[in-house]
């Protein structure tokens, strides 16, 4: 199992929101190197950076701050946040991210995701399906649309995706749990690797879904409860990493 801690970032600064509401936003580092270090310090294979002001309309405010992150970090990054062009995916791959995340484009444009794994290859290109009441929301998650998680994620698997981040935004920041029965059904359904994310609030959270053992859930990106100190990465990582 994967455990991806969290870095979103908002005005330059390292933030968390609720339900990805932007005046819920709470700073814990205005510089995000901070907690990128910090991550690689206590174990973390991977780090998930999301530009929170690109989800928002403005891909430009963060640029700096996740060139700083991918130049100090020696362990490999993906990134989501506002890419939504092949200009965007061959930019960031191109300076180091390690694997892109494509959300609002995968609804608005599927056909430019299937080009993107053509193009880059099914490791770099990674799909986020954010949902509430199992229909997708987009543009940071401020606009809902028709289309259903599980319909989404069978189109990305038949335009060769091989992996998803499913993240139930009811319980994104509100430490209340990880929807696992909507993420089992989106893996099965559509026969496909899914990162867990959202509500992870302890380690029971984690273990339950490292005890699961499906061979389709494939990581858990953990955010909010690290800033807040109810879990501790080196521990989690330590424990559950390499499923033990």
């Amino acid at each position: 199992m994967l455990i991806l801690p969290a870095i979103d970032l908002l005005n330059g600064e390292a933030v968390r929101l609720t339900q990805g509401a932007k005046e819920t936003a709470i700073t814990y580092d205005p510089n995000p190197v901070n907690i990128a270090q910090k991550w690689q310090r206590e174990g973390a294979q991977w780090i998930h950076v999301v530009n929170l002001d690109g989800a928002f309309g403005n891909s430009l405010v963060n640029i700096q701050a996740i060139q700083r992150i991918i130049d100090i970090t020696d362990i490999p990054l993906e990134l989501g946040g506002g890419i939504r062009t092949m200009e965007d995916i061959d930019r960031w791959l191109e300076n180091g991210i390690a694997r892109v995340i494509l959300g609002t484009v995968a609804v608005r444009d599927p056909q430019l995701v299937q080009e993107a794994v053509q193009k880059h290859g099914p490791e770099k290109i990674v799909v986020g399906i954010d949902a509430r009441d199992n229909r997708v929301a987009i543009s940071g998650w401020a606009e809902q649309t028709g289309v259903s998680a599980i319909e989404l994620a069978r189109i990305m698997k038949q335009y060769h995706v091989e992996r998803i981040i499913y993240t139930d935004v009811y319980r994104d920041g509100e430490l209340s749990g990880p929807n696992i029965t909507a993420t089992l059904e989106i893996a099965e359904k559509a026969n496909i690797s899914v990162i867990v994310s959202g509500g992870i609030s302890d380690e029971d959270h984690v273990k339950e879904i490292v005890d699961l053992n499906h061979p389709l859930i494939e990581g858990v990106i953990i955010g909010k409860a690290l800033y807040e100190n109810k879990m501790d990465l080196a521990d989690i990582v330590k424990k559950y990493q390499k499923g033990e």
